[in-house]
């Protein structure tokens, strides 16, 4: 990687790690499937408008039933239940949660495309646990039924998103990445507006929500899915894993300097457990993995 591709890398961390923080802002006034969908609605006709200005013509109609199954499981499900559990959660313990996804992964490309499950993949995963207990259990916020509610959601976040990562690669076979992005966002769009309509704010949101919308609609995801296709055009699926290892600590850091929020012991420590058992995961034998981040 060059100088240039490592700047694409962090920035990519930096802006998918600011999505969590986003979230946490708006998440408790919006309510979490409004602010889904307006982020997914906003994403995909931004998207929509790039692919113009690049003259790129995007087909998603001969696939459209496969769409709005991805885009349940890798956008509408994952995106609405990380919101939910930031209602509770600091937005650092959502981006450490979510770095659990390659771990999900693993066990469902097992379940179904019969990837094989090494050793080390073995360690990697009950290392993953053992931080997320270390993440819980080892800190000053005191660990009650809605604090393990949140947990449970964003756990289960991040096992749709490894269903969703093995169905990209499944049932969509040569699609251009664009088309991909594009589709999935918009058809997230579609099914929650039905759902959104049941939940309407009932208050005008303010300046912070309406930047934090922004923010997430048009940096964390507009803006973050054509550097994510960029670098893997620039340095391949692997070298763009990285980003995985770097998107919770960006994750934190922002908490810790924009909301306050503690970075205790227990946090430290369980990034470094979960990062290193995704270390093990995503290690030797992964090479035609990506792992699709949607924070």
């Amino acid at each position: 990687m060059n100088a240039k591709d490592i700047a694409v890398l962090v920035l990519l961390a930096a802006l998918w790690g600011g999505s969590f923080l986003f979230m946490r802002v708006a998440s408790p006034v919006l309510g979490p499937v409004v602010l889904i969908d307006l982020r997914v609605l906003i994403a995909g006709f931004t998207l929509l408008l790039y692919a113009r200005a690049l003259h790129h013509r995007v087909r998603l109609l001969h696939k459209w039933k496969e769409y709005f199954l991805l885009g349940s499981l890798n956008a509408a499900i994952p995106f609405c239940l990380i919101a939910s559990a930031e209602l509770i959660l600091p937005a650092s313990w959502a981006a450490i949660l979510n770095a659990v996804t390659p771990l999900f992964t693993a066990i469902v490309a097992y379940g179904w495309v019969k990837e094989p499950v090494t050793k080390r993949k073995l360690i990697g995963l009950v290392l993953g646990v053992i931080g997320v207990a270390v993440l819980v259990g080892w800190n000053s916020q005191p660990v009650n039924e809605r604090v393990i509610l949140a947990v449970f959601f964003s756990l289960t976040a991040a096992l749709f998103y490894g269903i969703g990562g093995v169905y990209t690669r499944v049932g969509f076979p040569g699609e251009k990445p664009l088309d991909l992005a594009i589709g999935q966002q918009l058809a997230a769009g579609v099914i929650l507006i039905p759902l959104a309509l049941f939940f309407v704010p009932h208050q005008m949101p303010g300046s912070a929500v309406i930047w934090s919308v922004i923010g997430l609609a048009l940096l964390s995801t507009s803006l973050a899915y054509p550097l994510y296709f960029r670098l893997i055009r620039s340095v391949g699926p692997v070298k763009t894993l990285e980003v995985t290892f770097l998107v919770p600590v960006f994750g934190v850091f922002w908490g810790w300097l924009i909301l306050r929020e503690a970075v205790s012991a227990g946090t430290f420590f369980g990034l470094v457990v979960i990062l290193l058992s995704v270390a093990f995961v995503t290690g030797a034998g992964t090479k035609t993995r990506v792992v699709r981040q949607r924070m």
